[in-house]
């Protein structure tokens, strides 16, 4: 608790707001509080939404909810549903990695993830199990090269290398490969890398840190 009491206090530093449930159930509490009948949500790709129960509440009809995965949702409608994240309410999702100096690690492949998270939406809530707490943003990287990628990968059914090593290609000539080392061509996820650190705007991101373990 007094590692992720520390966190909480650098986030305020870097001008966002931290908070802390120590359950799921919690944390979709407190997510419940925030919301309001009417307000317009959107959503990054991510197993802590689906884990923790968020994103059955985010999916409710009493909200706006542009959800970017639905059943049999086409290629345009879900890039409207990205595109609606510009200006929304609400934008859910989780992170890669979270430092204890209050940093938000991530790396996405379309960059509709991190660019929400940079700028757009109102509110940005980020729901973070404790496995994603790393101690700076060089484990972060390596979190996401050695857990985060691989996993991912597997649930999506992208054929890419670390699907099957179970971690990045880039790991099998270096312990301490540079952020872009890995794999090159369609398949690879790992595009767009983004360290969120003092935000301009305060307490626009707000990260609701569980006391469980959740997503990859």
């Amino acid at each position: 608790m007094e590692r992720i009491e520390k966190i909480i206090k650098n986030l305020e530093k870097n001008n966002m707001q931290g908070f802390y449930a120590k359950d799921s159930k919690e944390a979709c509490k407190m997510v419940e509080e925030m919301l309001f009948d009417g307000c317009s949500i959107t959503a990054g790709g991510s197993v802590s939404l689906k884990e923790s129960g968020v994103w059955d509440i985010i999916n409710n009809d009493k909200y706006n909810f542009a959800d970017r995965s639905k059943p049999g949702i086409t290629p345009e409608q879900q890039q409207e549903a990205f595109k609606a994240a510009i200006g929304c309410d609400f934008f859910f999702s989780s992170t890669n990695a979270l430092t204890e100096n209050g940093e938000l690690v991530n790396v996405d492949g379309f960059s509709n993830r991190v660019s929400s998270i940079c700028f757009g939406p109102e509110n940005v809530v980020l729901i973070v199990g404790k496995n994603k707490i790393v101690k700076d943003v060089e484990e972060g990287f390596l979190r996401i090269k050695k857990v985060a990628a691989p996993k991912n990968t597997v649930r999506l059914g992208i054929n890419a290398p670390c699907s099957k090593l179970g971690h990045c290609v880039s790991l099998l000539k270096n312990e301490n490969p540079c952020m872009t080392d890995g794999c090159q061509g369609s398949t690879r996820i790992c595009s767009s890398y983004v360290v969120s650190a003092y935000q301009k705007t305060k307490n626009r991101i707000k990260v609701i840190i569980c006391g469980e373990s959740l997503g990859y």
